[in-house]
């Protein structure tokens, strides 16, 4: 049985993983401060013999036997990374190192949850894994984009001075149950907005486009990628192809939720990609793996998640 550790495991994408690897019989650690994470988002794991959480965080030296880290840890939405800059950037760098240094320990091999935000505002469309980007590495949201692009710049700098087993995903706009309410992404604004038929705020004109991809097919990506050969560290891309305009997504939620809500505009944030699509030739060739849920099945079940957590 393996040991796994999940950095940020009560978050979003964290806690969908650690169901997963727990139900793989794996045991599972779930490392998370609670910052962005939440607690009812693991309740069901907490009397399970092969599920451990530890309230911790990864900007602290940490001593665990482990066989594997997959490295989640870092808020993720705008409003969240952008609340405590100075300490986003510290999670990504000085956490990262923390987490390569126990990975390095312990012999173990560790999977970087990086971004599609490493792409900044593409010249390149749809983006490819050898592009290397358009970001402004002095504005807002660069605490974010620059701490995961200096990320993975450790990574491999730890493959190839401790020949350490890593692997990196760029991980593109993602959606599902487990999302926070609050926490200012645009499927969950606006299934929320929907649901209490208040004014659903789009930012800028709304033809900006985003790939949404549902969460349970990216979680089965990140465990392709961890049991893939030594060989493919990647990067490589992780994302729904599909591309949706804002306004359009808008349109379909304020439909599938019956609302009453309508559209009202405000100003496009500052550094906010116009557009965001993925390659995810790599994904299929080198994992075997394509999202599998179209947009209307996993915005009905985000929907439902939502409604409930409403009532």
């Amino acid at each position: 049985m393996k040991k796994i550790l999940i950095t940020g495991g009560a978050g979003f994408l964290g806690s969908h993983l650690c169901k997963y690897l727990v139900n793989k019989k794996n045991f599972v650690i779930c490392l998370d401060n609670l910052h962005t994470g939440n607690i009812k988002n693991i309740k069901n794991l907490k009397n399970n013999k092969n599920f451990k959480f530890v309230k911790k965080d990864i900007l602290e030296k940490i001593n665990l036997k482990i066989d594997e880290i997959y490295h989640l840890a870092c808020p993720a939405s705008p409003k969240n990374y952008q609340e405590d800059p100075v300490r986003t950037i510290k999670t990504n760098v000085l956490g990262t190192i923390n987490m390569l240094d126990l990975a390095k320990k312990n012999k173990a091999k560790i999977l970087l949850a990086s971004t599609s935000e490493i792409y900044g505002e593409p010249m390149v469309h749809p983006q490819t894994e050898n592009y290397w980007g358009n970001v402004n590495p002095i504005g807002n949201r660069s605490c974010y984009d620059e701490g995961k692009r200096c990320a993975e710049t450790l990574f491999f700098d730890y493959y190839r001075q401790y020949k350490l087993k890593i692997k990196v995903v760029r991980i593109f706009n993602t959606y599902g149950p487990n999302m926070n309410v609050d926490d200012g992404r645009v499927v969950s604004n606006f299934v929320n907005q929907a649901l209490k038929n208040k004014s659903i705020m789009v930012c800028g004109n709304g033809k900006q486009t985003r790939s949404f991809c549902y969460v349970d097919d990216l979680i089965i990506a990140l465990y392709k990628m961890m049991n893939s050969k030594n060989s493919i560290k990647g990067p490589i891309n992780i994302g729904n192809p599909d591309e949706f305009s804002i306004i359009d997504l808008a349109k379909k939620i304020v439909k599938m939720c019956k609302s009453s809500s309508i559209i009202n505009f405000e100003s496009l944030p500052l550094d906010d990609p116009t557009r965001r699509k993925p390659n995810i030739k790599k994904a299929k060739r080198f994992l075997g793996w394509q999202p599998k849920t179209n947009i209307n099945e996993g915005l009905k079940k985000t929907i439902n998640y939502f409604s409930k957590i409403n009532l």
